[in-house]
């Protein structure tokens, strides 16, 4: 289950170029973030580094982790010299307290059950007055995903589900965690954040003319949902 190893390759080829990856989210992360030069951040979850790479372009001291060495294996190929680490969001991190300015989390959340733990980590390695900046799956769109294709669900509890992703010709099952706007908020909170921002943006106005469907789904329907926390 959810073998980014296995998918490495292939998903990160898709990534540098889907209007979900390269023309709505990662825009959406980096605009969030505004001017990040001399920062030190930490790319939780970081895959193959795309987002990594890019705000190292924009000036940020940047560190990144990943469970998948696959991925990592990648990123490193993508932004040599920094510090890129094998390590579990759900699970203690090898970095200092207070240690980064910003941590951004993209697209990661979602593939876990309980956030207390990982939230309370990050808390723990951000500076007072740093920013967590999140992007997960918008629960409300998926539930209306999931209600459409019969699936019997309720908004209000935390559910999990799973997807088939044929990226390579095999397919590989995908594992993840739908929850309430209510949810999130009250573990953000819990863990000791103060949410400065909820974003629902749109995709960069180029989708339009490579995408003309997906751009007119996403300008009327939201996919992701975005948050920026202050420790």
């Amino acid at each position: 289950m959810n073998d980014y190893d296995r998918l490495a390759e292939s998903y990160s080829e898709s990534n540098e170029t889907a209007i979900f990856n390269a023309y709505y989210e990662r825009p959406a992360m980096l605009a969030l973030a505004g001017d990040v030069a001399g920062r030190k951040i930490l790319d939780a979850g970081c895959g193959a580094g795309p987002l990594l790479a890019e705000l190292r372009a924009r000036g940020a001291d940047v560190s990144g982790f990943d469970l998948s060495r696959g991925m990592l294996d990648l990123a490193r190929r993508r932004v040599p010299d920094a510090d890129l680490r094998v390590a579990d969001l759900a699970a203690p991190l090898p970095y200092a307290d207070a240690a980064f300015d910003d941590v951004v989390v993209s697209l990661v959340l979602h593939y876990l059950e309980d956030w207390g733990p990982s939230l309370a980590e990050l808390r723990r390695v951000l500076r007072p007055g740093g920013r967590l900046l999140i992007s997960v799956d918008h629960p409300f769109a998926m539930h209306m995903i999931h209600r459409a294709e019969g699936r019997r669900t309720n908004y209000f509890e935390t559910y999990n589900y799973t997807e088939t992703w044929d990226h390579t010709g095999e397919p590989v099952q995908m594992s993840f965690w739908n929850r309430p706007l209510h949810a999130m908020t009250n573990a953000f909170t819990a863990a000791g954040f103060t949410v400065a921002g909820i974003a629902e943006p749109f995709p960069v106005p180029e989708a339009q003319a490579k995408f003309p469907e997906h751009y007119a789904a996403l300008t009327t329907s939201p996919s992701f949902l975005f948050f920026v926390l202050t420790a």
